[in-house]
């Protein structure tokens, strides 16, 4: 309004996705928002005042720090915008459709958090793709298969498997492993909640079993993340961009001896996931 466009056409909710809408973003983070809006078809003038709308907040973050996504998931974009009608119809088809190539979009805007405008809306919204997801059984286990990727973290016999910098990519070797399962599982449960942590706690809270495996992922996400955010402290002290990578000579023999516990434990995760969703 301040800026001459008028007060919003409809009612609508800033969502942030990924890592921020579990609250998990730590120190190295860029943009991954969506904007929901009450009615208004694609290109339609309503869609044409939030994508400006998109546009100035991604400005604005970009500017105090938070840089544009890469990958292009910010609200300015069509793919990341639309009418609550829109987004029902993007949910149910990357639910019924199962494609790969809609993996990354569903992946990382089912963990949305509305943090401004009507979160009564968005709630809403919320509800209804969990719901639509929570039996689409195709669906949650190209979910977890996409999840089970990344290298190892050892090498043959037994050390860090690190990289020409001496570096490991803890997300690539762990995080997403759990950050996946614990989605999912959430999903297939219908235990609606932001964080990973969580969602463990309330698998756990069900009582549907694996609470051994469940109690291993809770541990080993604190693990990983406190190592993340540990180097990413020192990184930029050292005036070095912060990131998911970290350099294990920095633990210690402790810290790395807890770390490969972390990592090892993961193993049985992929099982424990196919487990839940099979019945068996």
């Amino acid at each position: 309004k301040a800026l001459g466009r008028g007060a919003p056409p409809c009612r609508y909710a800033l969502l942030v996705l990924g890592s921020a809408g579990r609250g998990e973003s730590l120190l190295a983070m860029d943009q991954d928002n969506a904007l929901v809006f009450a009615e208004g078809a694609p290109d339609s003038l309503n869609d044409q005042w939030f994508a400006e709308l998109g546009s100035h907040v991604a400005d604005i973050l970009h500017e105090v720090g938070v840089p544009y996504c890469p990958g292009g998931v910010m609200a300015s974009r069509p793919a990341f915008r639309g009418s609550m009608d829109v987004w029902r119809g993007r949910f149910a088809n990357w639910v019924s459709r199962s494609n790969p190539e809609d993996l990354l979009s569903s992946d990382i805007t089912y963990d949305f958090r509305a943090v401004h405008g009507d979160l009564a809306m968005a709630a809403e919204l919320r509800a209804a793709a969990w719901a639509e997801a929570r039996h689409a059984i195709p669906f949650l286990k190209l979910l977890a298969v996409n999840g089970e990727g990344g290298e190892s973290a050892f090498t043959l016999f037994g050390g860090f498997r690190t990289d020409e910098q001496g570096r490991i990519d803890l997300k690539n070797v762990g995080l997403r492993k759990i950050v996946t399962a614990a989605r999912v599982l959430a999903l297939r449960h219908g235990v609606v909640r932001h964080s990973t942590q969580d969602r463990i706690a309330g698998l756990l809270e069900m009582d549907i079993g694996g609470d051994a495996d469940f109690k291993l992922m809770d541990r080993a996400h604190c693990v990983v993340l406190d190592a993340i955010l540990r180097q990413q402290v020192a990184d930029i002290a050292a005036g070095r961009p912060p990131s998911n990578r970290i350099d294990p000579k920095g633990l210690g023999k402790e810290g790395a001896k807890t770390l490969k516990d972390a990592l090892s434990g993961l193993s049985a995760i992929d099982d424990m996931v196919r487990s839940q969703l099979t019945g068996t």
